[in-house]
């Protein structure tokens, strides 16, 4: 299936833009009254049929909109520490897309070596699996935040689990991911997972995240870089409401 994307919907018309237009009409070679599939990136999927074959503004009407369409049964954010090496976020943003997540957080962590990302072009990545996963939705890309102001925000109550390193630290309340998932999580309850940067969380982030009431987890025995102990993270959530 071939799917494109459009924010600019106006009623029983839309526009798509320039990129996709191009790749419409120059690429795969659509034409005046051809119907394609056309992603909102909220949820929905239109059946449209192009009006103008422009490569610039392709404009097309809406004949039918499926809502939900490839969406998960749960609702999962991620607040995850840039790493240096930012290609390697990139990947976890990519393949946590394909499984299902909502809402991304970049977190700047005491410890953080990349105090920075740029959200348009993780947008653009985050854009590129939904379609390829099959997905109208398209998750938040935050903007970049401190871990003390994302633990002292206020968020809806949901169960909020931190993986840490930091064997000083009192571990005897650390429970498997897959373990706790299983005896506490539920479709209606909004799951949030913390994930530190190459230096792990400082003891202060990590005791501050306890006063919030998140959990500590374990991702298994391996030390997992950043980026896959995200998706480790992800992937148990994906698995753990699977059909």
């Amino acid at each position: 299936m071939e799917l494109f994307y459009s924010s600019d919907i106006d009623s029983s018309f839309l526009t798509l833009p320039k990129d996709e237009s191009q790749h419409c009409i120059k690429v795969l070679r659509h034409r005046s009254g051809d119907e394609i599939n056309v992603m909102d990136g909220c949820g929905s999927l239109m059946l449209c049929r192009i009006l103008d074959a422009s490569p610039s503004a392709c404009r097309c009407a809406i004949l039918s909109s499926e809502p939900g369409f490839g969406a998960h049964s749960y609702t999962l954010e991620m607040a995850v520490c840039p790493t240096k090496n930012i290609s390697r976020y990139e990947w976890f943003v990519e393949k946590a897309v394909e499984m299902g997540v909502d809402r991304i957080v970049p977190l700047i962590s005491s410890h953080s070596e990349r105090r920075s990302v740029n959200p348009e072009r993780l947008f653009k990545i985050a854009l590129s699996a939904a379609k390829q996963s099959l997905k109208a939705g398209i998750p938040t890309i935050a903007e970049c935040e401190s871990i003390t102001d994302y633990l002292n925000s206020s968020r809806p109550e949901g169960l909020d689990m931190i993986a840490y390193c930091d064997s000083s630290l009192d571990c005897s309340k650390r429970q498997s991911i897959r373990s706790l998932l299983a005896s506490e999580a539920e479709e209606s309850r909004p799951i949030r997972v913390l994930i530190g940067p190459e230096g792990d969380f400082s003891p202060q982030e990590v005791s501050l995240a306890f006063e919030k009431g998140w959990r500590p987890v374990e991702l298994g025995a391996s030390r997992l870089r950043t980026e896959t102990a995200a998706l480790c993270a992800v992937s148990a959530v994906y698995l753990r409401f699977m059909p």
